[in-house]
């Protein structure tokens, strides 16, 4: 068993547990956090962790390690809705096969990994998310950081998530209304603590293409235009293709893949904001969202504000040489180097620009504060 919480993280940072118990079913998942509630003591739930940065003292309390396994498939359904969360703009149609056939629903267990169930569903013709291939981590956090890539998030094709309430004590189905879904964060994220995701159902699409692609990168590599469609192991061999170039996908032989994945959310600002933003930058990337609001670029005012790739120490912690987004552990690195190297990126761009970075993982036994 694992005797650091490095040994169980992407980032390989984390000191050890108070206490860790593997869970390989539901039923233990529920029993191992409603022992530790009962007895009043912290409890961190891990999966795959390959979005958390864990404190070099580790956790003091019970680490429960989720090894549950199990896709079922519940039949033919209906495509979920598209998603309108309270206060937020509407999210984007569920992606749908050129004869819009009837939804595949999945449900799969939250220790599962993400990528080998992608893979399973682009192999048996079930469309909704191939662009998410190469993510690492597990099932269960796809909906806690509303996992996305190249035009496509999980909010889009799920239906409901199984969870734990902690303060009730219930299990409970939470329909994805309820979920709360923004750009990358979800009421699991704001609120961490609450709930604990034990299964995850989806709605996919059965057709042998995806729905149409709305990432220019994409479409690019893919030699189509944009809002064409592609053979989903198409699709799927592009993304990994493009992710692998970037470093985001886990490869021992990769030093640049030893990370969290993207550090940083990209900014979305109002009008205003926005435009104090391009007097600053001129030339500045924009994508409008529905709301009326701005999207820009995090690793492109990461790069202005003057880190650029490789910055930082090439034993400890430094930017990745492929992409300004991740942040890196060369093989000697602290969980305290890595946030002082954050920070340091933050404050940089907020002196540069103005604007405020936020990072995308969750922080354990450290809170996140630009200086």
């Amino acid at each position: 068993m694992p005797t650091t919480l490095a040994e169980l993280t992407t980032l390989r940072l984390g000191g050890p547990p108070g206490r860790l118990v593997e869970a390989a079913t539901e039923e233990e998942v529920v029993a191992r956090v409603r022992e530790a509630d009962a007895a009043g003591e912290p409890v961190l739930v891990l999966a795959g962790g390959s979005n958390v940065v864990v404190a070099d003292d580790g956790f003091p309390g019970t680490v429960v390690h989720v090894r549950t396994r199990g896709v079922e498939e519940a039949g033919d359904a209906p495509a979920a809705a598209p998603l309108r969360a309270p206060g937020d703009a509407p999210a984007a149609a569920p992606l749908r096969a050129p004869c819009d056939a009837p939804a595949a629903t999945l449900r799969v267990a939250a220790g599962e990994p993400w990528d080998p169930f992608v893979e399973r569903c682009v192999r048996e013709g079930l469309a909704g998310v191939e662009c998410l291939s190469g993510i690492p981590g597990s099932v269960g956090a796809t909906p806690i950081q509303n996992v996305g890539a190249y035009g496509q998030d999980v909010s889009e094709t799920l239906v409901s998530v199984r969870v734990l309430d902690r303060r009730t004590g219930e299990v409970r189905e939470m329909g994805r209304e309820e979920c709360g879904f923004t750009y990358r964060s979800s009421v699991f994220k704001r609120d961490p603590g609450h709930w604990v995701v034990l299964a995850v159902t989806y709605a996919l699409e059965r057709g042998a293409v995806s729905g149409p692609l709305a990432y220019a990168e994409l479409a690019r590599a893919l030699g189509i235009e944009v809002g064409a469609r592609a053979p989903l192991a198409d699709v799927r061999e592009a993304v990994i293709a493009l992710r692998r170039a970037k470093g985001m996908v886990v490869d021992p032989e990769d030093p640049d893949s030893v990370s969290a994945g993207s550090f940083f959310t990209n900014p979305i600002l109002d009008r205003d904001e926005f435009a104090r933003l391009e007097e600053r930058a001129p030339g500045v990337p924009r994508w409008p969202e529905p709301d009326g609001r701005v999207k820009t670029s995090a690793a492109w005012l990461i790069q202005r504000a003057g880190f650029e790739k490789g910055h930082g120490d090439p034993e400890t912690i430094a930017i990745s040489s492929k992409h300004t987004l991740a942040l890196t552990n060369r093989g000697k690195g602290t969980t305290e180097q890595l946030v002082a190297l954050a920070r340091e990126v933050a404050d940089g761009v907020r002196s540069e620009f103005g604007v405020d970075l936020h990072p995308e993982p969750v922080f354990v036994g450290h809170e996140w504060a630009a200086a």
